[in-house]
């Protein structure tokens, strides 16, 4: 099998990872609960991600809670050298599927604990703080607590590299106060440009974002024109969301997930997509922004 091209490298942390990677969120059942449908697909698409040339996998322990590590590490342990495995903590799920905030310094520990054990590490590679100040997105707080127990944490040797996830600017500010931030994981998209400053400051460091719902909150309006552009160059909507995400800053790692080798195969593909200048101002209008 041909690796996909890809559409070059960044530092995450001590690591170069391919600009982009695999979000293993939908491996878990309908609503990021429980096993999934068909187990077999779920190996077979991580198998085929790593064969592609992905070195960037992005997950969470609670994520199912506990399958989607699980299954990766069925599909790909013992792990290739370059492989960078993403965790995120500072939630857990309650037993009706809801997401309940867990940040506390014994629910931390747990946390890392956990994906240690579901991936069959002895350190994980990059850990996330995900807050959850806010339900529907970053709600300013001192992160001072969390992140001072997961810095402990990473003084044991369990946790090589620490990101944070769902923050504002003045958070990312007072979390590189306290230790190296590797990374930023936010949403972020097309129909989402509240990042636009964020994302080059960080550029400007060396600091990798990570956005995810590449094409998530689109109106129908919004919609109507991806679909638009995606027809003149001869790709899927998602191709053109991933191929404008990879084109917007060299700092941006996008993690498209997906159950589906298909799919898989689509979205490695956008690697490969360039967007002309007059494409790019359109879809920047999605958001009423001029062109980058």
């Amino acid at each position: 099998m041909q690796p996909i091209q890809q559409a070059g490298t960044y530092a995450l942390g001590s690591k170069q990872v391919t600009r982009l990677g695999y979000g293993a969120m939908q491996l878990a059942g309908p609503g990021v609960f429980g096993p999934p449908r068909n187990r077999d697909a779920a190996l077979t698409v991580l198998r085929e991600a790593v064969a592609s040339g992905v070195n960037h996998i992005d997950t969470s322990d609670f994520y199912g809670p506990h399958v989607t590590n699980q299954i990766i590490r069925e599909a790909l342990a013992p792990y290739p050298d370059d492989l960078v495995l993403v965790t995120k903590i500072g939630a857990r799920r309650g037993e009706d599927a809801s997401w309940i905030r867990a940040d506390s310094g014994a629910e931390l520990e747990r946390a890392v604990e956990d994906n240690l054990r579901n991936l069959g590490l002895e350190t994980l590679d990059v850990v996330n703080l995900r807050l959850m100040y806010g339900v529907h997105g970053p709600e300013e707080g001192s992160i001072a607590e969390p992140l001072s127990a997961l810095i402990g944490l990473q003084q044991r040797g369990l946790v090589r590299h620490i990101g944070l996830s769902n923050v504002t600017a003045t958070q990312i500010q007072e979390g590189r106060s306290l230790c190296d931030i590797v990374c930023v994981q936010n949403q972020y998209n097309l129909a989402h440009r509240e990042d636009d400053a964020l994302i080059d400051a960080l550029a400007q460091d060396g600091i990798a974002y990570v956005p995810y719902f590449p094409l998530g909150g689109f109106t129908p309006l919004q919609s109507e024109t991806l679909t638009q552009v995606a027809q003149r160059l001869s790709a899927t909507p998602m191709q053109v969301a991933i191929a404008w995400l990879l084109q917007r800053a060299p700092n941006i790692l996008v993690i498209p997930g997906t159950s589906s080798v298909a799919h898989l195969r689509e979205n490695l593909t956008a690697a490969n997509l360039h967007l002309p200048e007059d494409e790019v101002r359109e879809l920047n209008g999605i958001a009423g922004v001029g062109a980058v």
